[in-house]
């Protein structure tokens, strides 16, 4: 195994596990002694839009100065240090509470941001002649935290209370710190340098990809066990199993040979699987049919993500670090958007008609993934990719 394999692979583990919390924590947040209304509760994502945003424009500076190690060492601070406020928000009262949480999604976007431009450049260095696959299963693991971090919450929860959970992964992350580093990869251009018009097309396919995940993940919880009057625990198990769903495509799609599906026909196909399931979703009733359904828009939701990532790196080797942080800053945007403007839009039309008209972005997903697919931009990703 290549030096930092491990870092890696752990580090997207915890940070699928802290991203979804705030969404795991819906019904919670909701309820006495926090009682936070559709809109409170949709701003908690506005601060991590915010990070994203800052994150996104350092990640290839501070690689520049401080190496891919530099990069990587500061997401996970930023992630440890995120964890923390939140066990404070859990023993605070509401008011204070609110602030606390704000700044722990700010903290949180700094860090996905950095951490998640780090770990998919190296493993796209750790498996050069793999890459597509290596960045593909590396989403794959940060889904599969994302998915059963909802019920291991859900377990603290009603055992010790759910501060331990996030108490647990801040000591992880500075665990983490212990670990090999992956090793330097080649000289690369970072800062105001390293910025390229054609990385828009990618950074524009994830925002809106990010939107539509922001859509299902962080309402999914509240739709099924709010909106639909079901149990809390049904309302944890949709998003649980939306993430769910998602790894288990990212795994199967991450080890299945290009020769066999070619990964461009699956890209295409992605954005009509989550306008059908965005079509679907608001005509269920039951909690069966609701979480079928959130487990289908996880798997269609699965590799546009990667794949945009993976395309994006190949089609920019000189700037990598800096396209993969444009990336992920795009992806928090949209994730932001998704989450946050769901809230006070909700004033204005219920959430199941919100879905239906979300449908309508499958269509300029199409568009991009046809488009940043094309051999001659993806130029460097092989059969072997």
């Amino acid at each position: 195994m290549k030096r930092g394999t491990t870092a890696v692979y752990t580090a997207g583990f915890l940070q699928g596990a802290a991203f979804v919390m705030i969404p795991a924590l819906g019904h919670i947040l909701h309820q006495a002694p926090y009682a936070f209304g559709n809109s409170a509760y949709g701003f908690l994502y506005f601060p991590e839009i915010l990070g994203a945003i800052l994150s996104a424009l350092a990640a290839g500076g501070i690689h520049s100065r401080l190496g891919g190690s530099g990069v990587f060492r500061l997401g996970a601070l930023s992630n440890a240090a995120a964890m923390f406020l939140l066990v404070a928000a859990a023993f605070a009262g509401s008011g204070l509470a609110y602030g606390l949480i704000l700044a722990e999604t700010l903290l949180l976007g700094i860090g996905f941001g950095l951490t998640n431009a780090a770990i998919n450049r190296s493993a796209s260095l750790l498996f050069a002649g793999a890459a597509t696959a290596a960045v593909t299963i590396l989403n794959a693991v940060i889904g599969g935290a994302t998915a059963i971090s909802p019920l291991i919450l859900e377990g603290f929860r009603s055992s010790i209370g759910w501060a331990g959970w996030p108490a647990l992964l801040a000591l992880a992350w500075l665990a983490l710190l212990l670990l090999p580093i992956a090793a330097e990869g080649p000289a690369e251009l970072g800062g105001l340098r390293a910025w390229r018009r054609s990385m828009l097309p990618f950074a524009g396919a994830v925002l809106i990809y990010a939107i539509c995940e922001g859509s299902f993940g962080s309402w999914a919880n509240i739709l099924v066990s709010v909106n639909r009057g079901l149990p809390a625990a049904s309302g944890a198990l949709a998003l649980a199993l939306f993430w769910g769903g998602m790894t288990a495509a990212r795994f199967a799609l991450g080890f299945i040979p290009n020769r066999l599906l070619h990964r461009r026909i699956v890209y295409l196909l992605a954005p009509l699987g989550i306008a059908a399931c965005f079509l679907l979703i608001p005509q269920l009733i039951t909690a069966s049919a609701l979480l079928i359904a959130f487990t289908a828009a996880g798997a269609a939701c699965g590799i546009y993500y990667p794949y945009s990532m993976a395309y994006g790196i190949a089609a920019h080797p000189q700037e990598g670090t800096q396209m993969a942080g444009l990336l992920v800053g795009a992806l928090m945007v949209g994730e932001g958007i998704g989450s946050f403007g769901l809230g006070p839009l909700q004033d204005l039309l219920r959430l199941g008609h919100i879905y239906t008209l979300s449908a309508l972005w499958a269509i300029p997903l199409f568009w991009l993934a046809w488009r940043n697919s094309q051999p001659a931009r993806a130029q460097g990703a092989g059969p072997h990719d």
